[in-house]
């Protein structure tokens, strides 16, 4: 599931500051969802613990490494000259292929001038001279060290991007904005030190999506928006959102009967090791493409619901309710089609593919290839979709609870100073 999607809310992100009544209001809602929460980070926590990785090579590690020659590096080298020349066949047709001089810019090689071959496909690409590319380097091959095009070298534009991005997040959004980098930057490292690993390692690639899920949420929520009653709505309904998305997802790969072998990568690591329960990685894909969208709509959901009871603390629940969701409703509507779209975009070359096969297209749409994103995207529209009247229906209910404790404890102090007043 996409993490991003442009529309606007309704809820205004930076409102006023709020009145003393108002910041004592949220205070005790907190109180009273962490009496919710405290369980499931601690239960977060023994997850992460008890089904932390080991550093022990995984079987598909270890077969992975039979296929690399021993010593095997990659540096970047520069091209020098290029000379292009005709390497197709008469049943082909034409096709350009290229010798290349490159001189080794780092490594044991650095400063070696050596010559290879390109094929068609990456002499189409583009290649000239002064460009970067990253060779393999096989120091045990027979006559000395053997050089062999690898890939184009992308690491200027792609961080040229991320230095990009992060300026502007910061000048938009600026300390939040900040604060939401350093939030992905602690996803990403769950993700590499945590489910990838134990995807590889355990038998239950649900359990370890679920809980490396629930730790990112818990800390990039409240680091992106601050620790406040309507952050901790939020994660109330996220988390209520994951675990929908795990049900559902299950019960879905099981009664479709995925296998998950339906593309290149998913065939490799089958070679690698067929233990692997690829059902399950399926399902585990399906939970970490909901944290994102998640999310969104629960903060969003949270933030109108305070909104409203800050305006008129007045309003029932029912009230609360019901005028939260009229904001949910056109959320739902938007990041719906923003889903589907996501999710066509990202299989299009699939997508192609079906559209030259002469197949019906019930046979399409049930093969398991679009299957497992139809599949995917539907158990995450509806976890989606069903998120927002969970937490629309949370913040209400906390917010009209903290009102009643505080109506409670104003009511024991009046009756304490007229116990006073009658001595």
């Amino acid at each position: 599931m996409p993490s991003t999607h442009a529309h606007s809310h309704v809820a205004d992100p930076d409102p006023p500051p709020p009145s003393a009544e108002a910041v004592a209001r949220r205070r005790r809602a907190v109180w009273l969802m962490l009496l919710l929460l405290v369980p499931v980070g601690l239960a977060t926590i023994i997850g992460l613990v008890a089904l932390w990785p080991s550093d022990e090579p995984t079987r598909a590690e270890q077969v992975a490494d039979t296929y690399l020659l021993p010593g095997t590096t990659y540096p970047d080298a520069r091209v020098v000259s290029v000379e292009e020349y005709d390497c197709g066949d008469p049943e082909g047709g034409p096709a350009t292929c290229a010798r290349v001089v490159v001189e080794v810019l780092e490594g044991d090689g650095a400063g070696d001038f050596t010559q290879i071959d390109l094929q068609p496909d990456v002499v189409a690409g583009g290649v000239s001279e002064g460009d970067t590319l990253v060779l393999t380097r096989d120091p045990g091959a027979e006559g000395g060290p053997a050089y062999q095009f690898f890939d184009f070298e992308r690491d200027t534009p792609m961080i040229a991007l991320a230095v990009g991005f992060a300026v502007v997040v910061g000048l938009v959004a600026r300390l939040r904005g900040l604060a939401s980098l350093v939030g992905l930057a602690f996803a990403f490292f769950v993700l590499l030190q945590f489910v990838l690993p134990g995807l590889l390692q355990y038998d239950s690639p649900a359990l370890v999506s679920l809980v490396g899920s629930a730790a990112i949420m818990f800390v990039v929520l409240y680091l992106a928006h601050g620790f406040s009653a309507r952050t901790t709505t939020a994660l109330v309904g996220t988390l209520f959102g994951l675990t929908l998305v795990a049900v559902l997802g299950s019960l879905a790969v099981a009664a479709a009967r995925l296998t998950g072998l339906t593309n290149e990568e998913t065939t490799t690591l089958n070679n690698f090791d067929p233990t692997l329960d690829f059902s399950g990685l399926v399902l585990a894909g399906i939970v970490v493409a909901g944290l994102g969208v998640l999310n969104d709509v629960t903060i969003t959901q949270a933030s109108a619901i305070w909104q409203l009871h800050e305006v008129d603390p007045s309003m029932t629940w029912r009230e609360l309710y019901t005028r939260g969701m009229s904001v949910g409703r056109d959320h739902i509507a938007s990041t719906v089609y923003t889903i589907v779209f996501a999710y066509s975009g990202a299989a299009l070359p699939l997508l192609l593919l079906f559209e030259v096969y002469d197949q019906p297209w019930h046979v399409i749409v049930t093969s398991s290839a679009l299957a497992e994103e139809v599949i995917r995207t539907l158990v995450g529209a509806i976890a989606l979709v069903l998120a927002v009247p969970v937490t629309t229906a949370a913040g209400a209910f906390f917010a009209k609870a903290a009102d009643a404790s505080a109506g409670t404890v104003t009511e024991r102090g009046l009756t304490g100073l007229r116990a006073r007043f009658a001595r």
